[in-house]
């Protein structure tokens, strides 16, 4: 059977709130050079550097929300 994965473009998709959703598998090269791999058929990149396992999200954003509207301002 062919791999018809290397034919079709793959498939990122970007969050506004969140990380980058790449359908894997993916090798990344980071800026110090050294390369990192997964073999997930997606994986969750990290775009806000707060991951402690960055260049994978680890949902650090999550915890940067930004505050609660007042009741007065809704």
């Amino acid at each position: 059977m062919p791999d018809t994965s290397a034919e079709r473009p793959r498939r990122i998709v970007a969050r506004r709130e969140g990380p980058l959703l790449v359908e894997g598998p993916v090798e990344i090269e980071l800026e110090d050079g050294t390369t990192v791999t997964s073999d997930r058929f997606c994986v969750a990149l990290c775009t806000c550097r707060r991951s402690r396992m960055y260049p994978w999200c680890d949902t650090s954003h999550r915890k940067h929300t930004p505050a609660a509207r007042p009741a007065s301002d809704r």
